[in-house]
């Protein structure tokens, strides 16, 4: 009986996933992206199309949570001596950025527009937050958060999310409501709260996960997890901060800890669900009855922005040394509109600063911008190639029939491919970087060009006859996407697959894949071993101890594919083991 009554809840989420699962991947079979699909759907199904939904704006309050748990996660991959390190960017090129491009959007809304010079402001200090969504999004999808033009990405983006408490107080000051009152006792509230979650993070995190881990139940950890995301998200809210701003801290706090691995498997299905739902409330918040009414404006409105945030974007970057295809790439990120944005409109609406049909064509143009992102990048990826990447000289793969097929010929693939070629195999390589195929064409290897992560090139590289397929590049989640299209598309080859950490390795495991090694453990045990060889041990014990610690480690990650992170604990070597290492048979009678 109790069931019946969720039929108005579950309603709309079918609602909700079937325009996801329909929109999302007819997109990306057209190449358009999937947060556009998302976008789309959203509209479709919004009020101002179906009208399926009324009130897009409590969806989207909701949905900003995926935002919350993808900041965290990437909070996770950051350690505070990292993030300190990238202090000057942050405060260096973020503040450049962002200072210029207000001044130059709000001599725009005055000078173009004819707005008055507050309102211009607010205008164009809520443009100037780019989308945090889209762009690591956008960043996660091509592995490049750890590169260096990431980190200059992620940089601005934490500015910016900082940037809102002040501009959140500037409003407060020029509302004739509020008379501009409290304004310094939001940033000192602020301020407390940072230091709180700061010190909560140093000293009780670590311990309050040992804690859930001694349960050995996973739904506790899970469960854990969440509260930490979501406590933390909170308290920077409740202090004028961004949620977004705490569940990274949160996830800065908690990279170095050694339940890293378990936290992120745990968080990761609701963040995805969540992001999904983000662009999906975003696209039903875009008023179809405001952009036909007012699209002149609109459409110049959103021009102007655009080029003017674009303007400088690329004078700062060129001014911080970037080069000028770098310049392109980062403008053509950061040229749209952000979530933050309808933060900032709805405070000055609420405070008399903006009315509701300057925060109605303020929010579209935001909206506008973020749903053509995905194209401009789109183009770009075209347009913009670097001239070094060029393919002259270097030949596609086209037409390979090898026994064996590796995919990457970087240090570790390189390696490997010598073991195979020291007993005649019959071996194809393909690399993505033109530049590393000409240097190993100096040395006369043959290596041709190919992404694996596209399923034409491993056509063209004969994946469909190879016996043996190995994963070698140098990226985390390209050698899982490789590893599931291998999974799926070729399922007759024996794949064999390079991890980054024991994380990942559980991860390929779980996949299906069918060898999948550490790309440190050998070397680390090899260097282990020749410590022992120095301190005077003999070859037979030094062998011992290395097929012992091979052993555990294999136990616990067996243990640890069927249970979590947390398994196997009891494996690891945390104190000498007492003589001999090798377990002894009980004594026999006739033994005694």
């Amino acid at each position: 009986m109790a069931a019946e009554g969720l039929g108005p809840v579950i309603g709309p989420v079918v609602v909700l996933m079937g325009a996801a699962v329909i929109a999302v991947p007819l997109f990306r079979r057209l190449g358009l992206g999937s947060v556009l699909g998302y976008f789309a759907a959203g509209a479709l199904v919004g009020p101002s199309v179906l009208a399926l939904f009324t009130d897009p704006d409590t969806i989207l309050h909701f949905a900003e949570l995926g935002v919350v748990m993808f900041l965290f996660v990437i909070g996770l991959e950051l350690r505070p001596q990292k993030l300190w390190a990238l202090r000057g960017q942050i405060f260096g090129l973020g503040l450049a950025q962002v200072s210029l491009a207000i001044a130059l959007l709000s001599v725009a809304g005055v000078v173009v527009f004819a707005l008055p010079p507050v309102t211009a402001f607010v205008a164009g200090a809520g443009f100037v937050l780019s989308s945090t969504a889209v762009i690591m999004s956008t960043l996660q999808e091509r592995g490049e958060i750890a590169s260096v033009e990431g980190q200059k990405s992620v940089s601005i983006l934490l500015f910016e999310d900082l940037l809102i408490v002040p501009l959140l107080a500037v409003v407060a000051f020029l509302s004739p409501v509020g008379q501009g009152e409290g304004g310094l006792s939001a940033m000192v509230l602020a301020l407390a709260g940072l230091v709180a979650l700061l010190v909560a993070g140093r000293w009780l995190l670590d311990p309050f996960f040992a804690l859930l881990a001694r349960a050995r139940t996973r739904e506790v950890l899970s469960a854990g997890a969440l509260l930490v995301v979501l406590g933390a998200a909170l308290l920077m809210e409740a202090v004028g901060l961004s949620m977004a701003m705490g569940a990274f801290l949160a996830g800065v706090l908690l990279s170095g800890s050694s339940y890293r691995h378990q936290i992120e498997s745990d968080i990761e299905p609701f963040k995805g669900l969540l992001m999904g739902l983000f662009f999906l409330a975003v696209g039903m918040s875009l008023n179809l009855a405001v952009v036909a009414a007012e699209w002149p404006l609109l459409l110049a409105m959103l021009v102007v922005y655009v080029l003017v945030k674009a303007v400088a974007i690329y004078a700062t970057a060129r001014a911080f040394g970037g080069a000028n295809l770098t310049a392109l790439r980062r403008t053509v990120m950061f040229a749209q509109g952000g979530e933050f944005a309808f933060v900032l409109y709805t405070a000055a609406l609420a405070g008399g600063v903006i009315d509701a049909r300057e925060n109605a064509i303020f929010s579209t143009v935001v909206i506008l911008s973020m749903a053509i992102t995905p194209l401009i990048l789109i183009a770009a990826d075209r347009l913009l190639r670097d001239p070094g990447a060029a393919l002259d000289g270097v030949d596609a793969a086209d037409g390979l029939r090898g026994q064996v097929l590796v995919i990457g010929f970087g240090r570790f693939g390189q390696i490997a491919l010598q073991m195979l070629l020291a007993r005649g195999a019959d071996v194809s390589v393909i690399e993505h970087n033109p530049d590393r195929i000409r240097e190993a064409a100096r040395f006369g290897f043959k290596v041709y060009y190919g992404d694996g992560t596209r399923l034409d090139i491993l056509h063209a590289s004969g994946a469909a006859q190879a016996q043996v397929i190995l994963i070698c590049v140098d990226d985390r989640r390209a050698v899982s996407a490789i590893a599931e299209l291998v999974q799926h598309e070729f399922p007759n080859a024996t794949v064999l697959a390079r991890s980054y950490d024991r994380g990942h390795s559980m991860e390929l495991i779980r996949a299906g894949v069918d060898y999948e090694i550490r790309e440190t453990v050998e070397s680390a045990l090899l260097m282990g071993a020749e410590g022992l060889r120095r301190l005077g041990w003999d070859e037979a014990r030094v062998t011992e101890a290395l097929e012992d610690v091979r052993r555990r480690d294999a136990q616990r990650l067996t243990e640890q594919v069927q249970g979590d992170i947390m398994s196997g604990r009891d494996k690891i070597l945390t104190a000498p083991v007492p003589e001999p290492l090798t377990p002894t048979k009980p004594l026999s009678e006739g033994d005694a």
